[in-house]
């Protein structure tokens, strides 16, 4: 038997996912092919979604994902957060580095989840919330690397000084997770990266991915 839904909520949750997989935002008509129903609709729409900040309307009249949603985003990461965290420490464990989730926030690639390892002398303090350019150090180039298909065989990404001298990175992309963009990584005082700490990261990453699905 199949559960009653809603179908004006459906239609106003669409209306979110096809402003999202667009930069320049969409127009009323745009939206009601793309939907299949009137413009009429499609108004109603957009100024419920308006009322709660979800949607904002350029001076153009392009309609465009609005900030509200970044309120919701903000209330993902514990979640997130939670369910990386038994992958993360056996990663800082068993490489005796200190280990991260990092997600896409904007332009910025944002650490949302650190743990250090228990048992080494001395490791790269590396926090929460921390955040730096995505085309800089290991977590945001894997980032961008899976977007665009170029890891290669590795499925890893390897950085050196790009964010604190002396330290190195390596990180793996989350794979197959819906709604969520980022990758796994570990951070080291050391001039190179262990040739099995590559594979380790993308066995973590993937172990993360799973627990999100």
């Amino acid at each position: 038997m199949t559960a009653e839904t809603s179908q004006t909520l459906d239609r106003g949750l669409r209306v979110l996912k096809l402003l999202a997989d667009t930069d320049h935002g969409l127009t009323v008509t745009e939206l009601s092919h793309k939907l299949g129903v009137n413009r009429t609709v499609v108004y109603r729409l957009l100024a419920t979604l308006e009322q709660h900040a979800l949607v904002r309307r350029d001076l153009g009249g392009r309609a465009r994902v609005g900030l509200g949603v970044l309120r919701l985003g903000r209330q993902v990461h514990p979640l997130v957060r939670e369910a990386a965290l038994p992958a993360l420490r056996s990663l800082a464990e068993d490489i005796g580095a200190t280990a991260h989730l990092t997600l896409v926030d904007g332009a910025d690639a944002l650490a949302v989840a650190v743990v250090e390892p228990t048992w080494t002398d001395y490791h790269v303090a590396y926090r929460a919330g921390f955040r730096h350019p995505l085309d800089r150090g290991a977590a945001g180039r894997a980032i961008l690397a899976a977007r665009q298909q170029g890891l290669g065989e590795s499925g890893y990404m390897l950085t050196h000084g790009e964010l604190e001298a002396g330290a190195s990175g390596a990180a793996a992309p989350l794979l197959g997770v819906t709604g969520v963009e980022g990758s796994v990584g570990v951070v080291m005082l050391a001039d190179a990266v262990p040739e099995r700490v590559g594979p380790r990261v993308v066995d973590a990453a993937r172990e993360v991915a799973e627990a999100l699905r």
